[in-house]
């Protein structure tokens, strides 16, 4: 370790070789005793292992946890049912993570390697230089990345076969020629992490540059309503697709939608109203800048919303005919793995890829130059802190750590594809205690 690297004594020795990368300086704030690194849901574990896979491509192997957070509840009090060892594929069996996108008896077809893909964030909530090296990392998986409603940069361009665009309630930056351009068109009804608030992009993040993408004044704080006020039922819902199809006969539509009680009413709304993707977007998402008294709540969990809609979906004879892409807090490659046991085809990711360009959840997203990692800032020094190459890199590396340890996970279930695991609620068992009990 460097000399003059400042680290705080709470750091065990197993955090230690992260360090030694040289990538990141530890952040030296601290209140109290307890170092400024994550949270119960994303502990400083979560975050260094997240390190270590983008800088390696694997998962660590010096004793970080990485598989869970210390949340007490959700995804970490979940586990897997594995076979015994002689039961497991043989490991010149690799199984298959790829993924339809479309599952209708018309429009074009669409397939992604991995089961996931990223996650909405827009151009102001984030810098260019991240939405560049997402849509890079995005085109070297043959996966996809999401504008999220700000707008569509013209230096996406180059990335435009793996960059889905968003329309958001707030309609900004919305044109027809980036819907054009785009091989899936998303509408955001609702964020997981606020449903009934819309979005908000504060005065200090809207830029001269941001302003003009998202057609508005400059240094004015933006609020995007909620809901859509030209959508109020299910036929309204099908015009808005019907629109989108219009303009682009080509692409998918995805609808991305947060979790209340009747959220499997929703779900079908949206199968009828032709969508191909239907994202259900949990409770424990977003970034920072999300109110945590919305966050913890208002939205269903996650993992309550999705086999909810499963079976429900099930039940109408149509399961198969709409893609279920879950979203909110998937933190690692056991939280993708759960979430489709319990009944999705795939996730979004969001936070975990700017956990692996260097964030620490220190929760200043909303403010102008409220990121010391130029991630979540629209400045123009700090955005400077981010390489696109290296982000795309490290973002890539990430994606071959999460697609190694689902491998591994299906592997170890005897299962040869990540189409096995849908809906196989049978492969969990809840550990409210160790060790864990039988569901």
């Amino acid at each position: 370790m460097k000399e003059d690297k400042v680290v705080d004594p709470l750091i065990t020795a197993k955090h230690t070789d992260c360090l030694r990368e040289g990538f990141h300086q530890w952040p030296t704030l601290a209140f109290g005793k307890m170092p400024a690194m994550g949270d119960s849901r994303w502990t400083g574990d979560l975050i260094f292992s997240t390190w270590k896979q983008a800088e390696t491509g694997l998962p660590p192997d010096n004793g970080l946890e990485y598989r869970k957070g210390n949340s007490g509840g959700g995804f970490d009090l979940f586990d897997f049912r594995f076979l015994p060892k002689d039961a497991w594929l043989a490991k010149e069996i690799e199984p298959d993570l790829s993924l339809s996108l479309n599952r209708r008896s018309f429009d074009r077809k669409i397939e992604i390697p991995v089961p996931f893909y990223g996650a909405g964030m827009s151009y102001g909530s984030i810098s260019e230089h991240i939405m560049l090296a997402r849509a890079k990392a995005a085109k070297m998986w043959g996966t996809f990345t999401s504008t999220g409603e700000g707008g569509y940069p013209d230096s996406l361009e180059p990335y435009k076969d793996h960059v889905i665009t968003q329309i958001a309630t707030g309609l900004f930056g919305v044109r027809e020629e980036t819907m054009q351009r785009a091989p899936i068109i998303e509408f955001k009804y609702a964020q997981g992490a606020k449903p009934g608030l819309g979005g908000h992009l504060l005065g200090d993040k809207a830029t001269l540059v941001v302003a003009r993408m998202r057609e508005s004044v400059p240094w004015v704080s933006l609020f995007s309503p909620f809901p859509f006020h030209s959508v109020y039922s299910v036929e309204d819902h099908k015009k808005h697709i019907d629109w989108a199809k219009t303009i682009n006969p080509q692409a998918l539509i995805s609808v991305k939608v947060s979790t209340p009680t009747d959220i499997d009413m929703v779900a079908v709304g949206s199968y009828y109203a032709n969508a191909h993707i239907l994202q259900i977007d949990g409770g424990y998402g977003g970034t920072g800048a999300a109110p945590e008294i919305a966050k913890k709540n208002i939205a269903m969990p996650i993992e309550l919303a999705i086999p909810k809609v499963h079976r429900y979906l099930q039940s109408e004879g149509i399961r198969d005919d709409i893609v279920i892409m879950a979203s909110g807090g998937i933190r690692t490659a056991d939280d993708i793995a759960k979430i489709i046991a319990l009944g999705a085809d795939g996730c979004v990711l969001g936070t975990i890829e700017l956990v692996a360009l260097g964030c620490t959840r220190c929760a200043n997203c909303e403010r102008g130059r409220g990121c010391p990692f130029g991630l979540t800032t629209t400045d123009p020094e700090l955005v400077q802190l981010v390489d696109i190459d290296w982000g795309a890199e490290r973002i890539s590396n990430l994606y071959a750590s999460i697609s190694y340890q689902l491998r591994d996970i299906l592997r170890r279930l005897g299962l040869r594809s990540i189409r096995e695991l849908r809906g196989r609620s049978d492969l969990l068992k809840y550990c409210k205690k160790e060790p864990c009990q039988d569901a």
